[in-house]
């Protein structure tokens, strides 16, 4: 009786074992251009995020504010059409300084992932 237990639950653990288990991460950031704490010579035109998983289209935010606090993107974030993991926003001509980006999104598990990091522009 005993090595029928032993059998049985050997068997319970390998086929728990090998159940596929649902993914519920929260999205990373992962990837950005301009980078955190990167100092570049040429302002940019766009600020792209990649995070380790794909976002939901809905609810996304990501801002740029100049060091007076005054919001300097085009309120225009995009989702990629071919990588949910990226999403972008456009600028303006952004003159020498320290620029913060705040992001927001939803991970496909539901919750909200938010962030924030620097770059500065000195030509």
């Amino acid at each position: 009786m005993r090595k029928s237990t032993i059998f049985f639950s050997s068997v319970v653990l390998l086929a728990v074992a090998l159940t596929p288990m649902s993914a519920s991460a929260h999205a990373i950031l992962v990837k950005s251009q301009p980078t955190k704490d990167e100092t570049v010579t040429v302002a940019p035109k766009q600020i792209d995020l990649w995070f380790n998983d794909p976002v939901k289209s809905e609810y996304k935010a990501l801002a740029v504010i100049d060091s007076e606090g005054k919001r300097v993107d085009n309120h225009d974030v995009e989702q990629a059409l071919t990588d949910g993991s990226h999403i972008h926003a456009t600028v303006g001509d952004l003159p020498a300084g320290i620029y913060t980006v705040r992001y927001r999104v939803v991970s496909q598990d539901t919750h909200i992932v938010t962030g924030k990091f620097q770059f500065t522009v000195k030509p």
